[in-house]
């Protein structure tokens, strides 16, 4: 999923207008813990088959399960499927459900009462996604892969049974997301399109009250089946309480005067004001709230168009290519146009934060100015003597980024002029390939390298593969990937693709993103993750 990264400060709000629960009287509700939280982006929907963004996401992570869950280290881990085994050709996925998984309590069931999950459930739940009338914008996870005939079946109650038209190993990473909730038949038949404001799932949280636009509120899911490793039941607070706030001021001093309870990101505004040179939190404030850090999978990047002819873009000349990517201090311009928030994207493509990660098996781009000098006088441009000048595409976002890459490359010899445009305009020359070099970024769905890879296949058209990159070697590797169970055996592939990548420099990679997670002291269990995925059912209130 290509997307516009900027600091992003989620604006927060005293939710005391929102009503906690029925028959609760004010000294009652005085005493039950809510974590708050302001979504400043909005909510359009509480339906998962239309979570595409993080709003949607956030929320239905606590409604709904899937048959798969990830842990803070993006492992996959069991969820309503307690187990599963994979066939040795790679084609068909079998998974055993657990049977103490209830759905909420809703009108839609008989008597109002929610009733235990079966296969059958799954199979109508990816089927729904799948589905033209449904319209869901997650139709891609399944559409190309999943077997055209009969993808998904109930062999029995408690036995789920995926067919897969190629291997794809990736697949089980896709299953962990939202979009693959399972949902009751009966709420679908009951609430129709008003689903998206009658929520029915599984999970930790039950809906209660969503006024849209200004407050929304869930509450605990008595029935619900997790534990801790102690025995404790899952979750641990009473209910979550979100607003929808879009005045930054207002948010950060809510938080400030602990009326909300975490800030995902920060607003450039206000970043000097929390974060010394380094990323970390200023000494006078760490008494005051946590700040928790961890990898982020966004890969910001500049991109090269990969076709047509040299004489008319001299950028296909790879020595050019990658010249420019060891002409500028990646190190540098996190320090000082990031404020230490993020890693330089000195190991090719794929971000920091992925299992498959390797920066010792995998060397990417320093800061070399000689060696960038020594590239260009084999490209037949010495000290940059001849070559035309080249212009950078990118948005207003990246501005600072761009100048600052085109300042440095000025000691080749580089004249790299930049030039700013909307994003959606951008967004669109680049798929038609009207731009040569251009800014872009890369974030992740699924906690798999294959992700990135996408990028670059030569059968993809664009988007993802902007550049419009073809390498047979490539190719070949990233479809053994696809077929290959063994992780151990399968990053190795995602290295060597990777070293392509690097040696064939269709981009520059310029940053690998970070997420910056505010608290307060009383909150704990708010661990962070690479998807930046909320969790809030491990959340303890003091």
């Amino acid at each position: 999923m290509s997307a516009n990264f900027k600091f992003i400060l989620f604006i927060f709000f005293p939710a005391v207008i929102l009503t906690s629960c029925n028959g609760c009287n004010p000294k009652q509700e005085e005493k039950l813990n809510f974590f708050r939280y302001n979504q400043a982006s909005g909510l359009a929907s509480l339906d998962p088959a239309f979570a595409k963004d993080q709003s949607g996401i956030w929320i239905c992570n606590q409604l709904y399960n899937s048959l798969l869950q990830l842990d803070n280290q993006l492992n996959i881990k069991p969820c309503i499927a307690k187990s599963w085994e994979i066939s040795e050709d790679g084609l068909t996925y079998t998974f055993h459900l657990r049977t103490d998984v209830k759905f909420h309590d809703n009108a839609c069931f008989e008597s109002g009462k929610g009733r235990m999950v079966n296969a059958a459930d799954v199979v109508f739940s990816f089927a729904r996604i799948i589905d033209p009338k449904t319209a869901s914008p997650g139709a891609w996870i399944f559409n190309k892969d999943v077997d055209a005939v009969n993808p998904f079946t109930a062999l029995n109650d408690s036995t789920f049974q995926l067919k897969l038209l190629r291997p794809f190993r990736p697949m089980l990473g896709i299953l962990t997301m939202q979009y693959c909730s399972v949902v009751p038949k009966e709420a679908i038949k009951k609430y129709g399109a008003d689903f998206r404001a009658h929520a029915v799932g599984t999970g930790p949280f039950m809906l209660k009250n969503w006024k849209e636009g200004t407050a929304l509120i869930l509450v605990k899911n008595p029935d619900y089946f997790e534990h801790d490793s102690a025995g404790e039941k899952l979750p641990y607070i009473d209910g979550i309480k979100v607003s929808f706030i879009d005045n930054k001021k207002t948010e950060f001093l809510s938080f400030k005067q602990k009326q909300i309870d975490f800030i995902s990101g920060l607003d450039g505004s206000y970043i000097d004001e929390v974060l010394d040179e380094n990323g970390n939190l200023k000494p006078e404030l760490k008494e005051k709230f946590n700040l928790l850090k961890t990898p982020y999978l966004n890969t910001e990047y500049f991109g090269f168009l990969m076709k047509g002819e040299e004489k008319a873009n001299p950028l296909l000349n790879k020595k050019i290519r990658q010249a420019i990517n060891y002409g500028f201090n990646r190190r540098e311009m996190i320090k000082y146009l990031r404020k230490g928030v993020g890693h330089p994207a000195e190991s090719g493509f794929t971000p920091y934060g992925l299992p498959s990660f390797d920066a010792v098996n995998v060397k990417g781009y320093t800061y070399d100015i000689a060696k960038a000098k020594q590239l260009l006088k084999e490209a037949g441009y010495v000290n940059g003597a001849g070559l035309p000048e080249i212009k950078l595409y990118t948005n207003e976002t990246y501005k600072e980024f761009a100048l600052y890459m085109s300042k440095q490359l000025e000691q080749l010899g580089l004249n790299v002029k930049i030039e700013i445009d909307n994003p959606s305009i951008l967004r669109e020359w680049m798929t038609q390939g009207k731009v040569n070099f251009f800014r872009g970024s890369w974030l992740a769905d699924y906690p798999d390298a294959e992700n990135y890879f996408a990028v670059f296949y030569s059968k993809n058209s664009s988007p993802p593969n902007y550049t419009k990159f073809n390498n047979a070697d490539y190719d070949r590797l990233y479809e053994n990937a696809l077929a290959e169970n063994d992780d151990a055996k399968r990053y190795e592939i995602y290295h060597q693709m990777e070293r392509i990548i690097i040696e064939e420099a269709p981009v520059v990679p310029l940053f690998y993103d970070e997420v910056l997670r505010f608290s307060q002291k009383n909150i704990e269990g708010l661990e962070p993750n690479a998807l930046n995925l909320l969790d809030l059912k491990r959340v303890k209130i003091k």
